[in-house]
């Protein structure tokens, strides 16, 4: 249905607008992202030394650490993505250039969606990439691994899109890495589950579409919901 006084090039303007919008906000965020590399590769190292860790703590039975190679690599893939989670707008708030982007006429929304994205090339994408690497340790089939890349790259980005409403709600908060874990934690479980259910499926010789179509479900539910819930946290937080 057209809106009255408004043209098809008129709508192709305002798509393509906020295609640009969102564009602009995601190269701002990965060229700041780029100047503190340290934060970055804080993230990733803490991912690979958790992971590490625990065939250290448990030994060198290959069945024991082939059945918990999943559940290891997603609690550590949430760790981590929890890790970065506290810088998302935490500068943005310190220079006073968020209180300028919920002035401005641009849609938040967009504008949130943007940081989330960027949020995730930069802390979920390269976890993703590291993920079959480390899961060598645990002896993880190919098969799995390849479950596991897929899981990883559907569930990361729900990750960062659920934790960034934890990081809109304890904005400016002392003590806010706390509550920001109790907020989230809880919410990232479902994640949890049908992404490491996955694996397990595979290694059981079970269909595997069920799991991945819930976190695909997940993350289409996530990608409509929370930059707008994000926003109203924003606002709520700066008042």
């Amino acid at each position: 249905m057209m809106i009255p006084g408004m043209t098809e090039g008129h709508r192709d303007m305002k798509k393509s607008t906020m295609f640009d919008l969102l564009v602009l906000v995601i190269r701002r965020d990965l060229v700041l992202a780029m100047r503190r590399r340290a934060d970055v590769l804080t993230t990733l190292i803490f991912f690979v030394m958790v992971v590490s860790l625990f065939p250290l703590g448990v030994g060198p039975e290959m069945d024991m650490l082939r059945k918990m190679a999943a559940g290891v690599l997603w609690v550590a893939a949430l760790l981590s993505s929890m890790l970065s989670l506290g810088r998302l707008f935490s500068a943005d708030y310190l220079d006073g250039t968020l209180e300028q982007m919920m002035l401005a006429p641009q849609s938040l929304s967009m504008l949130v969606l943007g940081k989330m994205a960027a949020h995730w090339m930069v802390s979920g994408l390269p976890l993703v990439m590291l993920a079959p690497v480390l899961g060598l340790q645990f002896d993880m089939p190919v098969r799995e691994i390849g479950v596991l890349i897929a899981g990883l790259l559907l569930g990361t980005p729900i990750l960062s899109m659920v934790g960034a409403i934890g990081a809109a709600l304890t904005l400016g908060l002392r003590g806010g890495g706390v509550l920001l874990s109790l907020l989230v934690l809880p919410l990232c479980i479902p994640v949890l589950i049908f992404g490491a259910g996955a694996v397990e499926a595979v290694s059981s010789g079970l269909p595997i579409a069920s799991h991945l179509s819930l976190l695909g479900a997940l993350l289409v539910l996530s990608l409509v919901f929370t930059p707008w819930v994000t926003a109203q946290a924003l606002r709520i937080s700066m008042e």
